[in-house]
């Protein structure tokens, strides 16, 4: 039975060490729910590093989840619920975790001597796994959720929620915050853990706002233009923020969602600072559209069956050629690869989609065809 087992624990080994499937669970994760966009990079990655460590552990001991692991469960389920992170939200994370890592699994298990049979074998025994971690999780969760100081009696949190209602609710809420209303307003939203940050800029900058956390986001309603603040590209930026406006009372909560998906967006571009939504407008304009998105993929569903294991690495070298402006070099460094991997593999794309890379929309659909791809 060891020698049978064998494999499985270099399998393992390979999945628990994958700094790209990290990468990937951690793309998949934010493309697909929502909610994770409010929380920093360095929060999903770290507990997601853990949560695999943990499963990738206790498959290679072949054995349910231990005291220790089932502790930490609850002490992220607990840190998600005062974020403000929804259960389902939660829970549909780990559900595109386990998507990707399994996807992953399935790629690696012939060059790992790992049968069909014997990856169906270690499933079923992470699905035990799971469902124990799952259990505590949505206990844990609940029970923090219950226990935890409802931010609905902080006034400023309570004013914003109005602001955003828009109509009579919010020229009244702006009236009630001594917000201009015959004047053009500003909408900032960051992530909760960096509420301190812009908390502090926001009381330097001496202007009328209104700001609270709400559930895992920071938001902020501004009556002047925050040009006062950090901007990217400035010294000392700070974290990042993405913000929308000018809009009229009536129009904030339109400008919210749209300076919510400027924060994911300007986080994939590398941003720091405070970044309006126009700044980032086409990473917006495509993530937005989930639904075009999956015709896409499911479009060109041959195209990555026929580019076979070589799908990822293809797909990183484009968006990483593209992202580095065509530069070879840049891309290379940034896949640690030699120039001509990147080359080779870009062409290898084009030749079997089709897409001139080189047209400004060809290498539009190139970059997001490559990143939902990676998304998967």
């Amino acid at each position: 039975m060891e020698a049978e087992w064998a494999p499985v624990a270099t399998l393992i080994d390979r999945i628990a060490t994958d700094d790209d499937l990290l990468r990937g669970v951690v793309t998949s994760v934010r493309a697909l729910v929502r909610e994770s966009a409010a929380l920093t990079t360095e929060d999903i990655v770290g507990h997601t590093r853990a949560l695999i460590f943990a499963a990738t552990r206790a498959l290679a001991d072949r054995r349910g989840p231990s005291e220790a692991e089932l502790s930490f469960v609850e002490d992220f389920a607990e840190t998600r619920a005062k974020q403000g992170v929804p259960l389902e939200a939660v829970l549909g994370a780990v559900h595109v975790s386990e998507r990707t890592i399994w996807t992953r699994a399935r790629e690696l298990a012939p060059a790992s001597g790992v049968s069909s049979e014997l990856l169906f074998d270690v499933r079923e025994l992470y699905d035990d796994w799971a469902e124990s971690v799952r259990s505590r999780l949505v206990v844990a969760h609940r029970a923090a959720a219950a226990t935890a100081n409802p931010v609905a009696h902080d006034r400023d949190a309570s004013i914003l929620r109005r602001l955003f209602e828009g109509g009579t609710a919010a020229t009244l809420a702006a009236t009630e915050a001594g917000l201009p209303i015959d004047r053009q307003l500003w909408v900032i939203v960051g992530h909760g853990a960096d509420a301190p940050h812009w908390h502090a800029a926001l009381r330097a900058a001496s202007g009328r706002h209104v700001a609270a956390r709400l559930g895992g986001w920071f938001a902020a309603v501004v009556g002047s233009p925050p040009g006062a603040l950090p901007v990217a590209g400035s010294a000392d930026v700070g974290p990042v923020a993405g913000y929308a406006g000018p809009v009229t009372p009536d129009g904030l909560g339109p400008a919210r969602r749209l300076a919510e998906s400027a924060l994911p967006a300007a986080q994939n571009r590398g941003c720091s600072g405070l970044v309006h939504v126009a700044e980032v407008a086409s990473l917006v304009a495509l993530g937005d559209r989930p639904d075009l998105a999956a015709m896409l993929v499911d479009h060109r569903a041959a195209e990555w069956r026929e580019l076979g294991t070589s799908a990822r690495p293809v797909a990183e070298a484009v968006v990483a050629w593209l992202e580095c402006d065509r530069d070879v070099g840049a891309a290379a460094e940034r896949l640690f690869v030699h120039p001509n991997t990147v080359r080779n593999r870009v062409q290898r794309f084009v030749d079997v989609t089709g897409i001139n890379e080189r047209s400004v929309l060809g290498a539009a659909d190139a970059w997001w065809l490559c990143t939902t791809w990676l998304a998967l």
